[in-house]
């Protein structure tokens, strides 16, 4: 199994458990992470990169995977995607660095499948 269907594999069956629970609360709480990124006054594109420029920022690896496929899935370019990466880089610093090398690393596996 490749990082990305691994990565995927794991988040839909943990997930999956998680809502098992039925707990109001979790539940409510995905299902507006899910609406914020559906199509609206903003287009599925810019909530991606948005989505992904605080992931970096908030250093979140498992969030910065499931933006950087989004992303992908949306059509946009590595070059689109590296200046994401260079604006998410800015505002958070070089504390970002680390979480910037995986990011790039899932993205190269990202287009080579």
């Amino acid at each position: 199994m490749n990082l990305i269907e691994e990565f995927n594999e794991y988040r839909s069956r943990m997930n999956d458990k998680i809502l098992a629970e039925d707990n109001k609360v979790i539940k409510r709480i995905f299902n507006l992470d899910t609406n914020a990124y559906a199509e609206g006054s903003i287009d599925i594109k810019s909530k991606e990169m948005i989505g992904l420029a605080c992931s970096m920022v908030l250093r979140c690896d498992d969030c910065i995977k499931y933006h950087l496929g989004k992303c992908h899935e949306a059509g946009l370019t590595k070059e689109q995607i590296f200046e994401v990466f260079s604006i998410a880089t800015l505002i958070g610093g070089t504390i970002v660095i680390p979480h910037l090398r995986r990011a790039t690393e899932y993205l190269e596996t990202l287009e080579n499948q």
